[in-house]
């Protein structure tokens, strides 16, 4: 999509084809049901810990999807790009942390969008940032709010919780100019953890990390209002969020087979599958060939470190139902290739040329952006509700 799309050109379209048996393949649908549930879900986990759910749109990367996963029309929301902060902007929304570390480039877009009463917050973890920071607060007058980034667990980037030196560095160095808004962290290696207990434990050493970064802070005298953690595995595990103001998570709306192969969700809680069209058998290979490649699927073969390697993805007939133990095991560009799993008794379901078939994927994030809109549907039904526009790049 290019970059003068308008909030008017992410309004949701008018269908002109009335069920998933008319649409052509390959295409991305959506469970509004499903996805409904997801976010009840998690909506009623955070009520009952008592902390703020800021959910990450960079899943979604759709107005239609935020407005229903948002508390209201104006956030609070998290995002992954300036063009999510300014799409999404157009669109209404006002209280939005980038929740990536800020590049002194981008600092006059994170102005642009200040000045028209966006409250957007910037994400950092080093001096030379925060200097960057100040320098454009002071030139323009008008104080950008930053997080520190806190490293929880190794996984990326981000300060040592107990490293008081840097946190106080970068205090300073906001002084000059910005704000200090508060903390933020991201349990990313809560991917790798797998059963009930060690969910448990990457949810507490997340909450206990920025909670012990937030209180060098303020006992050193800098204002820490905001304490924000997030990940969709630990906030779905986490039984104790004292200290902590916010929590951030995206792939909950959707989830995937990653999701389900860590344990958070069920298969028939994926709310997002990529439907395809048959154009072919290889019987003597046990395969069935189908229009979706891995520019419909996306590369991600996150689940091939999972007890279930889900090779590109699980294939559902068109109701969502899945079919035993039948995957897509291989793909070049256009062309996916379904057998039964390796090791398994299932047969190939008789597929004729032109059925089509829905496949779950392995990431939400990663299948969704090779499409431009999601075809909605409820249930088991193949009506479709109606068409989302989605957005990408940067």
């Amino acid at each position: 999509m290019n970059e003068a799309m308008t909030a008017v050109d992410l309004a949701p379209q008018a269908t002109t084809e009335s069920s998933l048996h008319t649409l052509e393949t390959p295409c991305l649908v959506l469970d509004a049901a499903r996805m409904e549930r997801n976010v009840a879900r998690l909506r009623g986990r955070m009520a009952d810990l008592g902390v703020q759910l800021r959910p990450h749109l960079k899943t979604a990367k759709s107005v239609e999807v935020a407005r229903r996963v948002m508390d209201s029309p104006h956030g609070p929301a998290t995002v992954s790009t300036l063009k999510e902060a300014t799409l999404f902007a157009a669109a209404g929304v006002r209280d939005i942390v980038y929740a990536v570390g800020i590049a002194p480039a981008k600092l006059a877009q994170v102005l642009a969008l200040r000045a028209q009463g966006i409250d957007l917050a910037v994400v950092l973890d080093t001096v030379a940032q925060a200097e960057a920071v100040a320098a454009a607060s002071r030139e323009a007058g008008a104080p950008i709010p930053a997080l520190i980034e806190i490293d929880c667990d190794g996984h990326r980037s981000g300060v040592l919780p107990t490293d008081a030196s840097a946190l106080l560095a970068i205090g300073k160095a906001l002084e000059q100019g910005a704000s200090l808004r508060g903390v933020l962290t991201h349990a990313g290696g809560s991917y790798a953890a797998r059963g009930a207990e060690a969910l448990q434990q990457c949810a507490e050493d997340e909450r206990r990390s920025v909670v012990v970064a937030a209180t060098i802070l303020r006992n050193a005298g800098w204002p820490c209002p905001v304490v924000s953690m997030g990940s969709t595995p630990t906030a779905h595990s986490a039984s104790n969020l004292t200290g902590i103001t916010e929590v951030r998570a995206g792939v909950f709306v959707f989830f995937d087979l990653v999701m389900a192969g860590i344990g958070i969700c069920r298969i028939d809680d994926i709310a997002l599958s990529v439907m395809a069209t048959v154009i072919g058998h290889q019987r003597d290979k046990g395969w069935i060939l189908v229009d979706a490649g891995w520019m419909a699927l996306s590369q991600d073969r996150g689940t091939s470190k999972q007890a279930v390697n889900q090779g590109y993805g699980v294939v559902c007939d068109i109701a969502g139902k899945p079919y035993p133990d039948l995957i897509v095991s291989d793909a070049n560009q256009e062309h996916g290739i379904i057998t039964v799993r390796p090791g398994s008794s299932s047969t190939l379901p008789d597929l004729a040329i032109g059925d089509r078939v829905r496949i779950l994927p392995n990431h939400a994030c990663a299948t969704g952006a090779q499409h431009g809109r999601y075809h909605v549907v409820r249930g088991d039904s193949s009506t479709l509700e109606a068409e989302w526009p989605r957005f990408g790049g940067w």
